[in-house]
């Protein structure tokens, strides 16, 4: 128990040092601006290109274990949509936040951090799979969902070529994509950008947890709720659940793989729900106390998780 501890009290304190730091210190939201541009176009991009591109090519091509990760977000996914629309009485718009909120893990922030601290290297190439193909998942439900219940008034094709310019323009994603290419033609940068490179994705996680942390002490509760906790309990029980059901399912999946991608799926709702929500203008109050709520309970749920499948409680194959 002390060395789960050790790898999650650091983690989960750089967010509480967050929360502190948002609630203490009187700077308004905006204050954030370029901090989170660091984060998103500056120090996870590095993070994510050399976690790809020093993983030799042929495990990079993992169609299954994508299928199964991929699978159990959107089940998950469907869960909390029905959820919402029966809590939301049929609102379309808002069910979809919902269901972000209970399936869209927050594999951006929390994910590489945390599976890299606990599994090594070994985690790279799930971690970067995982988020790859989850956020195309959501870049694609979301504005399909939203155009179908009349909030995003655009054709077909305009929904399309929104999709692929989500996915093709995503700082994350394109450092991946990038990354796959250069471990596909087996090359390096140039040493002194490789070493930049380092200093930057050295800071991304840090940094990350930090202004989640601020971000979230930025949009206080006054009550929680009724629909938060069930949502909430989507997303950090049965997600993981149904992930390791699928993977055993497809079987044949090195354990770190398995243990990577069901610790990923029981992390809290990612920052993208309320954002998403603010684009939309829909279920923003609810969202907002989703991301809150979730990334609290997390500190107990996800340390319990760490403990679990770091002292072999977890088998990797339910069925074999």
């Amino acid at each position: 128990m002390a060395e789960v501890l050790s790898l999650a009290l650091p983690f989960f304190g750089l967010i509480v040092l967050g929360f502190v730091s948002g609630r203490i210190a009187r700077m308004p939201e905006s204050g954030l601006a370029w901090l989170n541009f660091f984060i998103l176009y500056i120090a996870l991009p590095p993070l994510f290109f050399q976690l790809v591109s020093r993983t030799p090519f042929e495990q990079l091509a993992n169609p299954r274990f994508v299928l199964a990760t991929t699978t159990a977000t959107a089940l998950t996914f469907a869960l909390a949509l029905g959820v919402g629309m029966w809590l939301r009485r049929g609102n379309l718009p808002e069910a979809t936040i919902a269901g972000i909120v209970g399936a869209y893990a927050n594999v951006g922030y929390m994910g590489p951090g945390l599976t890299l601290a606990a599994f090594g290297t070994a985690a790279a190439v799930p971690t970067a799979l995982i988020f790859t193909f989850d956020s195309t998942f959501f870049f694609a439900a979301v504005p399909f969902l939203m155009a179908l219940s009349g909030v995003e008034r655009k054709s077909r094709i305009e929904t399309a070529l929104t999709v692929v310019q989500r996915v093709f323009t995503h700082p994350f994603i394109v450092a991946t994509i990038v990354g796959v290419f250069f471990a596909w033609l087996q090359v390096r940068p140039p040493a002194w950008i490789d070493k930049l490179l380092d200093y930057l994705a050295n800071a991304a996680a840090p940094c990350a947890l930090f202004t989640l942390g601020v971000t979230v002490a930025l949009r206080p509760l006054e009550r929680v709720p009724s629909e938060i906790p069930i949502l909430v309990g989507i997303k950090l029980f049965i997600h993981p659940l149904v992930a390791w059901i699928l993977l055993s399912a497809f079987g044949g999946f090195d354990p770190v793989w398995v243990y990577t991608a069901v610790l990923m799926a029981a992390l809290p709702p990612a920052l993208n729900a309320y954002i998403m929500a603010r684009q939309y203008d829909a279920y923003v109050t609810y969202a907002s106390g989703g991301v809150l709520v979730g990334t609290i309970a997390s500190i107990v749920t996800v340390t319990a998780m760490l403990y679990v499948v770091r002292n072999g409680l977890l088998v990797p194959n339910l069925f074999g």
